[in-house]
């Protein structure tokens, strides 16, 4: 039996010498060509090639670059023929070079505040608009994590019912805190992130919980990020010592009351119309395959484009997750600072990486491989896609506050918690995941709406999946989904529940980055 190419592959650039295919293609299956892939007008398969998976459509000779969206995914370790499977026995990556555009690009002109869409938020008098009215329950250090949880979870729906403008008490525990060396990278981090918690527009006020003989002092967190110089601060921050309160009982006791005095005051901020220029977007991707960068990614990345017209802004991020696509978007750096900034960081992972016996192109995850992804320059290329065409205006470190409007790049490991953890704490209030093989990740500061890449996944997660990209296989015009999807993203923006706020998720995703060195 013989199928028309074109009904059961998809040719994403005339470059490419490699299809993907839409359904599963068994040996000896004969297809039709189209005239764009080679002049031979039939290709018979000559192995099984798993849906989602790469059909070598052209000669490659032995150690050939090998392209996918007109870019290098790899090179061939072996002959592959035409009707080959291409994947992890015949494709590798090795270092080549990639030429970077001359040109800086001009920032986006958005559309007058008048013109902007709305959603619902919480305007905060330190900064930002919150999509969430959290009361958050930190502990200064793990050894003060059950305290912090206890004492947020006596605050159950029925206990805060009396204060309808708020969403929850949450507790935001972490594996550290200790055995830091004062002043050190691993010690400036987690105080950085856990400062950007406490003034994160989603927080309307704390309660900090320290066992107290930690390295992570509160007293030394509230004043090197002058936290309590924020307005309303005195009115929305409190603090509890568990070794001065006579012990986790009388902790949990004491932090119970702090939290009933602060109630009021987090209760009396109402949603109100903001422009959607005040919404900071964490572009994010986990459990990828091979449609991930034909669909949910380049999807994500027409709502940042408009996230960016409106005068808002998207955060990309994971550093070792661009790696071998890191020219596409230093080519849309608008400065040579910007541009030398991120391929510094690129440059600095992969020195980090050996230190650890470990290379950038070990990236790809069995489940990644599963889905048809070969190589980290090919899982790079269809990551990137989510940061849209706009210019990289900004290059950040982990958990900085973001203060630059537009497309801009965060300085995060690839793992996914760590790296939403240092976006949220740099201020984003939305986080747009993409997932191909499927996630039930959340978190409890900022809500996250995950983006399947295909049909068949999101079938079979219906309870974890926020929005089915797949419908673009099946004939959806891209620019309908970014639509609807962008819809999406401001009710739930306004208070509509995301997939994994609806199971409550989350509580176990805050994870700050931490360089080693435990003592």
């Amino acid at each position: 039996m013989s199928m028309p190419l074109h009904q059961v592959a998809l040719h994403l650039h005339p470059d490419d010498e490699v299809v993907i295919a839409r359904t599963t293609l068994e040996s000896g299956t004969v297809l039709l060509l189209d005239g764009e892939t080679g002049s031979a007008t039939t290709l018979v398969v000559r192995q099984r090639v798993p849906a989602g998976h790469k059909l070598a459509v052209r000669h490659i000779a032995p150690a050939a670059a090998v392209h996918r969206y007109g870019q290098v995914i790899g090179f061939a370790t072996q002959e592959i023929l035409p009707g080959d499977h291409v994947h992890i026995h015949n494709l590798d990556s090795r270092k080549f070079p990639r030429p970077l555009s001359k040109a800086f690009p001009q920032p986006v002109q958005p559309v007058a505040v008048e013109q902007r869409s709305t959603f619902l938020g919480y305007p905060r008098p330190w900064g930002g608009v919150g999509t969430r009215n959290y009361l958050a329950v930190i502990p200064s250090v793990n050894c003060a994590a059950d305290v912090a949880v206890a004492i947020a979870h006596y605050f159950t729906p029925e206990r805060i019912a009396a204060w309808p403008h708020i969403d929850g008490v949450i507790p935001v525990v972490h594996q550290s805190g200790c055995t830091l060396r004062i002043g050190s990278p691993n010690y400036r981090l987690l105080q950085r992130t856990l400062a950007g918690v406490i003034r994160h527009p989603n927080v309307g006020g704390a309660l900090l919980v320290g066992l107290g003989c930690e390295c992570n002092q509160i007293a030394a967190l509230l004043e090197n990020y002058h936290l309590m110089q924020d307005p309303d601060a005195h009115a929305r921050i409190r603090s509890v010592v568990i070794q001065e309160s006579g012990g986790s009982r009388r902790a949990v006791q004491q932090g119970i009351a702090l939290v009933e005095e602060i109630l009021p005051y987090v209760d009396a901020t109402q949603r109100a119309p903001q422009p959607l220029s005040e919404l900071k977007i964490a572009l994010q991707c986990g459990g990828s395959d091979s449609w991930s960068g034909v669909t949910a990614n380049p999807l994500i990345g027409l709502v940042a484009d408009e996230v960016v017209r409106q005068g808002g802004t998207v955060v990309l991020s994971e550093t070792p997750e661009i790696y071998g696509a890191e020219h596409l978007l230093a080519g849309r750096a608008v400065s040579v600072e910007v541009r030398e900034r991120l391929l510094a960081k690129v440059r600095w992972w992969a020195k980090h990486a050996r230190q650890f016996g470990m290379e950038l192109d070990n990236n790809p995850s069995p489940g990644n491989r599963a889905g048809g992804i070969t190589t980290i320059y090919e899982k790079s290329l269809g990551a990137v896609a989510k940061g849209g065409n706009t210019p990289l205006m900004a290059v950040y470190e982990y958990a900085e506050p973001i203060t630059t409007r537009g497309l801009v790049f965060m300085d995060t490991p690839g793992y996914d918690p760590v790296a939403i953890t240092g976006q949220i704490a740099g201020g984003c209030n939305v986080v747009l995941f993409s997932t191909g093989r499927g996630s039930g990740l959340g978190s409890r500061l900022a809500p996250v709406i995950k983006v399947c890449s295909n049909s068949a996944t999101y079938r079979a997660m219906p309870g974890d999946i926020d929005f089915n990209a797949g419908v673009i296989l099946e004939g959806t015009e891209m620019a309908e989904a970014a639509h609807d999807l962008l819809a999406l993203v401001i009710r739930i923006a306004s208070g509509e529940l995301s997939q994994s706020e609806r199971q409550g998720f989350g509580e176990t995703s805050f994870i700050p980055w931490s360089l080693g060195g435990t003592l």
